[in-house]
């Protein structure tokens, strides 16, 4: 079975964590305790008829890095990268955009994932008006929640199909 490396980045407080407990643990917790460096996740995405079976080994990380997490050497091998945002902090989606770019051109060609999380916490989060940055139609964009599981997976299942697509 392959492996991959993929990157959570964000913001201090979007929800890297959650996303990736939710993930593998099926589990939410409501004490908020920051990443400290990085933590590591193993999940197995099963395979389907397009894509072989796949684990994702992910890399949360803290939040304190921004811009300088590109010459870290956490980031080497990474295949790709799920950027978070919280829904309810308008800045965190600027972050977002910023810490794609610095991706991109880090990793060029390597997948890129948005993911919007929070979405429990706003009304209608679907009519909200996206950044341009997500409004593209190439754009890997998900809404989740962290909180409730609500497209959590849908998320990392995304990338590890991206990813399958470049290796082909």
């Amino acid at each position: 079975m392959m492996a991959r490396k993929v990157m959570l980045l964000g913001e201090i407080g979007v929800g890297k964590s959650s996303l990736a407990r939710r993930l593998v643990f099926d589990k939410f917790e409501f004490d908020y305790k920051p990443t400290i460096g990085v933590d590591v996740y193993r999940y197995d995405v099963p395979d389907t008829p397009s894509r072989p079976q796949m684990s994702l080994i992910l890399w949360d990380t803290d939040g304190n890095f921004g811009d300088a997490i590109f010459k870290h050497i956490y980031m080497k091998e990474a295949s790709a990268a799920l950027i978070i945002a919280d829904l309810t902090r308008q800045q965190t989606l600027d972050t977002q955009r910023s810490l794609a770019a610095g991706f991109s051109a880090a990793f060029p060609g390597r997948h890129i994932g948005y993911v919007i999380n929070k979405i429990d916490l706003v009304e209608n989060s679907d009519a909200l008006t996206l950044p341009p940055h997500l409004s593209a139609p190439d754009v890997s964009l998900t809404r989740t929640s962290a909180k409730t599981g609500d497209h959590v997976q849908s998320a990392f299942i995304s990338a590890a199909n991206a990813i399958a697509r470049r290796s082909a």
